[in-house]
């Protein structure tokens, strides 16, 4: 999810310790096919007319066929085939027969664009996404991302990025189309739930820094911080930040991992470790033959701190493992809404060219023993976002203006309104005091006056709507009345 981050990950990356789980026994004879078709098949002696194409002796008579297929293709396709194409669709056709949007075959290209997505930063516009139903969707913006400033959110589907269409795209495949150089153009269709027509948004690609944990004092006893995924870095900078707040005088925490879907499992159980008591279960693992291991609290950090954590449907994978970590063994309350429901824990591995196998390998359990899996964690408070914190996205290349009337009107009517610029209806056709209220907001922030709504006036528009929902943030407020009272 641009994989631009819900997997969790438990990496096999040789130059990562620390990170790696290893599970070669499985890829044994899928490597010995790979070494095999390229070295052995590709170079054999096709026989002539319709006799018997020649294959290869093996004791693995499952494989006769994908023989049998890629020497038939290799002799009378009506051109020259790619070897290694051949081989790469018969991998990557096993992996999709799995009918698992987790687990991808990825390209050496793919595969660099995927490990790119846990390091220090990369360019792209900020969103991880997810393959769902053959389609592409949106499981979260970065933080402070391109993505997140065009208003994108949770759940759009992508359904095509510079008019080329994603569907029946893996997520990894759809990164590499959706990621760029910085500073060029990319212009989104997205479907959204509740949208009869797909909208168009044009980004500018960015430096997508990996920056995760971000810290703030709500009032003087009080600290909010939000972590916006699990990636490398990630616990060593949650523990530098609540240092910092603890010398500001934080005695109460708001946990933030709304938006966040997921990373890096380890990190997970880290920072669980930082508020489970130490020896109680954090998470669960089952394989494939039912055995549970379990994984308990280290107890690194202080359990005793007052915590509230807020969710919502956004938040995926290693973050959900956190959440259901810290109610369940620590009896820590969650506020906002349910949960994404992402349950399954996945490896990779690279092949020697540099291509990469990545693959559901256990489903995670809470502590309790519940798998949340396309049901998601249920907070304990729910509390929903006003109304127009879900108002859909302008297109700013699109011109709205007098007697103009659309979808696209009515949300900007919606927006103004919100920020306090009423233009005194919202159905969509743009009056004379809709031009008002656009040439009050042109005024009120130095923009030319013209009651024309695009470019720069709708991109000022979406971004004051955008912090009207942080300041008037309900979910955070109900976390920070919650706390109060757990801290009485």
């Amino acid at each position: 999810m641009d994989q631009e981050k819900v997997e969790q990950e438990q990496m096999s990356d040789n130059n990562k310790p620390g990170y790696i789980r290893l599970k070669r026994f499985h890829f044994i004879m899928l490597l010995f096919l790979i070494v095999f078709l390229s070295a052995g098949i590709t170079t054999v002696a096709l026989s002539f007319g319709d006799e018997k194409v020649v294959t290869v002796n093996n004791d693995r008579k499952e494989f006769a066929k994908l023989y049998e297929a890629f020497d038939t293709l290799n002799k009378d396709y009506y051109k020259k085939v790619n070897d290694q194409k051949l081989i790469n669709g018969a991998i990557n056709g096993m992996v999709e027969s799995l009918d698992d949007p987790y687990s991808d075959y990825m390209s050496k290209d793919e595969a660099k664009n995927f490990n790119n997505s846990i390091s220090s930063s990369f360019e792209g516009i900020g969103a991880e996404i997810q393959e769902k139903d053959g389609h592409i969707m949106i499981v979260s913006p970065i933080k402070g991302s391109p993505a997140e400033k065009a208003g994108l959110q949770p759940n759009d589907i992508i359904l095509s990025v510079d008019g080329k269409n994603l569907q029946g795209m893996t997520s990894t495949q759809a990164v590499t189309i959706i990621r760029g150089k910085k500073g060029s153009k990319v212009e989104l269709s997205i479907k959204r739930t509740g949208q009869d027509t797909p909208i168009s948004v044009p980004i500018i690609r960015d430096q997508i820094p990996i920056e995760t944990v971000y810290g703030e004092m709500v009032d003087d006893k009080i600290a909010k911080v939000q972590i916006t995924s699990f990636s490398t870095n990630t616990a060593k900078e949650l523990t530098s930040t609540l240092n910092d707040l603890q010398k500001k005088g934080m005695k109460g925490l708001v946990l933030d991992l709304r938006q966040n879907p997921g990373g890096l499992l380890d990190q997970a159980v880290s920072i669980s470790s930082m508020f489970v008591p130490k020896g109680k279960v954090i998470v669960k693992e089952e394989d494939r033959n039912g055995k549970i291991k379990e994984i308990a609290s280290q107890n690194a950090g202080s359990p005793n701190l007052p915590l509230v954590v807020l969710i919502d449907k956004g938040s995926a994978s290693a973050s959900e493992i956190l959440a259901s970590a810290v109610k369940e063994s620590a009896g820590v309350t969650l506020v906002g809404e349910k949960s994404f429901g992402k349950g399954t824990v996945q490896t990779a591995s690279n092949f020697t060219d540099g291509s990469n196998l990545k693959f559901t390998i256990a489903k995670w359990l809470t502590p309790n023993g519940n798998w949340i899996h396309k049901k998601g964690i249920k907070p304990d408070v729910e509390v929903a976002l006003p109304d127009y914190a879900s108002l859909s996205i302008i297109n700013p290349d699109k011109e709205l203006s007098l007697s103009s009337s659309s979808a696209e009107v009515q949300t900007a009517q919606k927006m103004l309104k919100a920020i306090g610029f009423d233009p005194g209806r919202e159905d969509g056709f743009f009056d004379e005091k809709t031009k008002e209220a656009v040439t009050a907001l042109q005024t009120a922030n130095n923009l030319p006056a013209d009651g024309i709504l695009k470019g720069d006036s709708t991109m000022k528009l979406m971004e004051l709507l955008r912090e009207k929902i942080k300041s008037d943030d309900t979910q955070v407020q109900k976390a920070v009345e919650v706390l109060r009272e757990k801290m009485q």
